[in-house]
């Protein structure tokens, strides 16, 4: 077996101490040298290296010792070394240090005493304790609170051992009599241990003894009263009334760490509303009052386990919780605001969303940090209340607006989905959000957000009024045709510089994006990037209009939507301009802006030339100006909105579908015992009239709790079958099979090892080595197996990163009447990477920025027998333990192409992303590519393999 370790020391191996070295300096009279050894020869043992006849040279030179340093390391080598031999008997010579021990227990310094006190509280062995317990309980009165607080501990590992009953019989009553009489906090905490430990009556009589004194008793003692009450109430369930109201007495002592203890021990023994609403409240305190973000963070934590299993209480906190928005930590304003949005009720929303409001205005000072992000952040959160609650989105959406001309994009981007879904939600709210849109549409600096402002404007634009504001704003941000005239043509590349806008981050190159389908295409990376404002003046018609500054720059597939929205806008000025001169102006001008955009893509000003899609779309709405037929006029004004309508109402279906899912359902089993609150009879409350309200809460919450069958527990004992692998064969003399259970950052490997022989197999070793990120924790042991017996033997490997990783190695034995050493070879075990990966679901601008940043990416051809794409899909699927985030609207129909995105998170937080692009070929086969993304190279390739088999394995 291998040895016990109670000392754990960094040793560097670079430069090993030469034996010789060691035992010159222990012999010598220099006191600095001699501790030096000692420290080296105390590594060295740890490290596993001996030095023959060290021990000697130790009770010869250095146990005579008078310095503290070298008695103190005497006593970490004599913690290290074996002293028993291989029966179990003790060793003659440690018979020696006993007396150097006695002499340490009575010496005059306090600290030598206690060190030596602590020594021997890791000895297990009887015969050096036995003479000197005399010397230890003396130490119990000593002068020093040092000397008794380690007495106490040297007691309770002496009363501990298995012959400790005998070696100190009254322990129990020695350590209650020194318990009364204590006064320092750490002595009394040990003393009360003690009792905890190896009395636990005696602990519970001084307990209720001095129950009026508790909050006089110091953290320590307290911490240890809590691990007492939670034992006992385990137990013995009936008393636990009386502990809870000492629990509620503890919960307003001064000491933090014993409130959060006491919070914490309410909700594991109780369900009762009291007690939840008492550590609940305990919780909000402690988040406002502590200023350390890392206690922040836990306190949200346990609150998010509350909000899991007491929804309706926690409820009625959310406004406490939301106050740890004024922490200057995103973090903790992230946790605060997940763990608020799923409290919202009707009752509380409008308070919600007001202060939601306030602390959004509050994010255009220029004083805080990370302003862009947390606005982010405040944007969803209203978002995701307007979309539960549309009765709340019109005290939010004006104010909201103004943040449209954002110079953070992302949070710009937030603000302008929120617009489209409400204008689309709230009819009401239609008139009032086009106008204020019309008025602040030249803010707006970046073109994603001006690409979905547009089709706002084209789609919602229904009065002659608002149309015709529409088509007057789009101009004034075009500007003045011609874009550039023929002179700057001929004067070679001076001239374009001079006409680009002066952008924070536009650059001329170009780079494929992922759009929402999962598709490619081109567009320049001035869409990634917010422009600096115009050095004039805001919204004065003499500055640079926005969408000319993006057009410049080399952004032909904003134009491609410019075209489309003033398609949209003429088509519909049709049916409410009754005047047909108008109409035919709005229609020449509109078409002029179409052909000067066309124009500049061809011309050599810009270093890139318009690309064919943008190309191909803008013709199409000069042809659709030219020439407009009634169906063509119903795909534009009415079925682009139908479309809009369809994905809003498929996105609220599956929310609404994840949000049941994610409900735990409980089912009580048949036979099952309800028993009724209301329904029992007066001679119960005659027997239980004496508990409290407090106790009577929690047999109610018990009970229902036992009719919805939350009490039940899954057995998957079923499942474990699936997890053994069996590692040699059935004719090896020895036979073993592994049980794998992953958890989150470890491994552990249940290994059956069955003597199939004769034989006693001797010095059996399972020795295992590992490949990729996984780590062995422990050393292998020698076991001795019977002939037909079995052993279990446990092994622990730790895992660093989401990587595919493989476990070798053989078993080693010896028998009687064979000298050499007998090694079976084991088969390899597979961690497989599906064990550390789950399905997520993320946003699909978080899905994009995410895809650009990500530089690790495994290219995938796509090769099987599959004809039907949504079938290979779902087989990739359920192969990879990813999800879907491409809506099943979106997959419908036959059209021989499909692309999909996938997501999964895993347990160490990594991102994989998964894109999906195949084509059916003409003779039924199917082509294409399946990419992963992702921050590290492990996952991206660990992904890939299992992919390749996965669907080499279905073909």
């Amino acid at each position: 077996m291998e040895k016990t370790c109670t000392l754990l020391v960094h040793f560097d191996k670079g430069t090993p101490a030469l034996a010789n070295e060691i035992k010159e300096a222990l012999e010598g009279n220099d006191v600095p040298a001699k501790v030096e050894a000692m420290r080296k020869a105390v590594m060295l043992s740890l490290n596993g290296e001996t030095i023959p006849q060290l021990f000697i040279t130790i009770i010869r030179y250095v146990l005579p010792s008078e310095d503290h340093t070298i008695q103190k390391l005497l006593l970490l080598y004599m913690e290290m070394i074996d002293k028993t031999d291989s029966q179990g008997k003790l060793l003659p010579e440690m018979i020696l240090i006993c007396q150097n021990l006695r002499n340490n227990l009575q010496h005059a310094n306090e600290y030598l005493r206690g060190v030596t006190l602590r020594f021997l509280c890791r000895l297990n062995e009887s015969e050096i304790i036995e003479p000197l317990i005399p010397s230890v309980l003396s130490n119990l009165e000593h002068r020093h609170p040092f000397v008794r607080r380690n007495a106490i501990l040297a007691v309770m590992s002496i009363y501990k051992l298995p012959q400790g009953e005998q070696l100190l019989g009254d322990a129990p009553e020695t350590i209650e009599k020194v318990l009364s009489t204590e006064q320092d906090p750490s002595a009394k905490r040990n003393a009360f241990l003690m009792l905890f430990t190896c009395a636990q009556e005696r602990a519970i009589t001084y307990l209720f003894t001095n129950v009026d004194r508790i909050l006089d008793w110091g953290e320590q003692l307290q911490m240890v009263l809590l691990e007492l009450i939670k034992k006992v109430c385990r137990t013995n369930k009936h008393e636990k009334g009386k502990y809870m109201k000492i629990i509620f007495s503890l919960i307003d002592a001064p000491s933090t760490a014993v409130i959060y203890e006491c919070a914490g021990t309410l909700v594991s023994l109780s369900s009762a509303p009291t007690a939840i609403k008492k550590a609940a409240n305990t919780y909000c305190n402690l988040l406002q009052s502590q200023s350390d973000n890392n206690v922040k963070l836990i306190v949200l934590d346990r609150l998010q386990e509350l909000k899991s299993s007491h929804k309706e209480i926690m409820v009625d906190m959310i406004m406490d919780i939301l106050r740890a928005l004024a922490s200057p930590n995103p973090d903790v304003k992230r946790k605060s605001l997940d763990i608020a949005l799923e409290l919202i009720t009707p009752r509380n929303v409008d308070e919600v969303v007001l202060m939601l409001k306030k602390e959004v205005v509050k994010t255009q000072s220029a004083d805080l940090e990370k302003n862009g992000e947390y606005r982010q952040m405040l944007v969803q959160a209203i978002h995701t209340c307007a979309m539960k609650f549309p009765e709340v989105a019109s005290t939010v959406v004006h104010v909201l607006m103004d943040f449209l001309g954002d110079t953070n994009v992302a949070s710009a981007m937030d603000v302008v989905v929120f617009v489209r879904e409400i204008i689309e939600t709230n009819p009401k709210l239609r008139v009032s959000i086009i106008t204020r849109l019309l008025d602040t549409f030249y803010q707006i600096r970046a073109a994603r957000v001006c690409s979905c402002a547009l089709w706002i404007i084209g789609e919602y634009c229904l009065s002659l009024s608002e149309v015709e504001s529409g088509i007057a704003t789009i101009k004034q941000c075009l500007g003045d045709l011609p874009f550039y005239t023929p002179s700057e043509e001929g004067e070679g590349q001076e001239a374009p510089k001079a006409n680009m806008p002066a952008s924070a981050g536009t650059v001329s190159s170009r780079r494929p994006v992922v759009l929402a389908d999962g598709t490619y295409a081109t567009q320049s990376a001035a869409l990634e990037t917010a422009m600096s404002p115009p050095t004039l003046v805001q919204g004065s018609l003499a500055s640079q209009g926005n969408l000319r500054s993006l057009l410049l720059s080399g952004d032909f597939f904003l134009g491609a939507v410019v075209a489309c929205t003033l398609t949209k806008l003429v088509l519909r000025l049709e049916e409410v301009q009754p005047s047909r001169v108008e109409v035919n102006k709005a229609a020449t001008q509109a078409l002029l802006y179409m052909v000067s955009m066309i124009q500049l893509g061809q011309s050599p000003v810009l270093p890139h030339p318009i690309d064919n899609d943008a190309y191909d779309r803008i013709v199409l709405c000069i042809r659709l100006l030219f020439n407009t037929g009634n169906a063509a006029r119903k795909i534009w004004l009415h079925s682009c909105r139908e479309s809009f309508v369809n994905m809003l109402a498929d996105k609220q279906f599956r929310e609404t579908v994840e949000r049941k899912a994610k409900a735990q359902i409980s089912h009580a089993q048949p036979d099952d015992l309800i028993d009724f609150y209301h329904l029992k009879s007066r001679k119960f409350f005659l027997l239980f009239k004496g508990m409290s309200q407090l106790e009577l809460e929690d047999e109610v919450q018990d009970d229902l709790k036992r009719a919805t069958g939350a009490f039940t527990k899954d057995n998957d004992d079923a499942n474990k079958l699936n997890r053994i692998l069996q590692l040699t064969g059935f004719s090896d003399p020895v036979y073993a099979e592994a049980y794998v259970t992953v958890h989150h950052y470890d491994i552990v490997l249940d290994v059956t090892v069955i003597n199939r022989t004769k034989e006693t197999l001797q010095n059996l070793c399972l020795e295992l080595a590992t490949m990729g990120d996984l780590k062995l924790v422990e050393r292998p042991q020698n076991y001795t197996l019977a002939p037909e017996s079995s052993k279990q033997i446990k092994a622990n490997i730790k895992v660093s990163s989401t990587e595919t990783g493989v476990i070798f190695g053989n078993i080693v034995y010896e028998t009687s009447n064979v000298l050499e050493r007998n090694v079976v070879v084991l088969n390899d075990i597979h961690i497989d990477i599906m064990d550390y990966i789950s399905p997520a679901s993320c946003t699909d601008v978080a899905f994009r920025t995410m895809w650009a940043e990500f530089e690790w990416e495994n290219k995938v051809a796509v090769n099987t027998v599959i004809q039907s794409e949504k079938e290979f899909l779902d087989h990739i699927i359920k192969s990879t333990n990813m999800k879907c985030l491409t809506p099943p609207s979106a997959l419908e129909g036959e059209c021989g192409f499909l692309a999909a995105n996938l997501y999964a998170k895993s347990v160490f937080g990594e991102d994989a992303l998964v894109n999906v692009s195949i084509e059916k070929q003409s003779d039924g086969k199917l082509s294409g590519y399946i990419r992963i993304r992702s921050k590290t190279q492990g996952i991206a390739l660990s992904l890939g393999d299992k992919i390749t088999l996965k669907q080499k394995g279905a073909a």
